[in-house]
């Protein structure tokens, strides 16, 4: 998994396929799902990008995104969200069907990274 920070998100989401997983070392339904997670992008990083947001380090990821727990997975599509999984029972199944989800075309239903996270004009 690709870590992100404040500096590398906006490049890192702004297109293609993305899975965020915003986490904490403090987290633990976080570190339990962590090897799930990993295994999910063995299968499918081939044709999603898997990004790891350490939330603690990179609050002002959490606070542009609305992510006020953990865990939080966001799957998001051009830089988009699509879908959000947020809640400490959480389960593998769940990502993957959002995973799964948004490779089939889910329709964007989030708010775009805000402005000030993006370097490019969105129109």
């Amino acid at each position: 998994m690709i870590e992100a920070t404040v500096e590398t998100f906006d490049d890192l989401s702004r297109e293609g396929e993305v899975l965020v997983d915003i986490w904490g070392p403090q987290c633990q339904p976080c570190l339990a799902l962590m090897p799930a997670v990993e295994a999910l992008e063995q299968t499918y990083g081939d044709r999603v990008r898997f990004l790891k947001v350490n939330a603690p380090d990179n609050r002002k990821i959490c606070r542009d995104l609305r992510v006020a727990g953990l865990p939080a997975y966001l799957t998001m599509r051009d830089g988009l969200e699509v879908e959000r999984l947020t809640s400490n029972g959480t389960t593998p199944e769940q990502i993957e069907e959002a995973i799964v989800r948004l490779m089939n075309g889910a329709p964007a239903v989030g708010p775009p990274i805000p402005e000030h996270l993006s370097q490019r004009t969105r129109g």
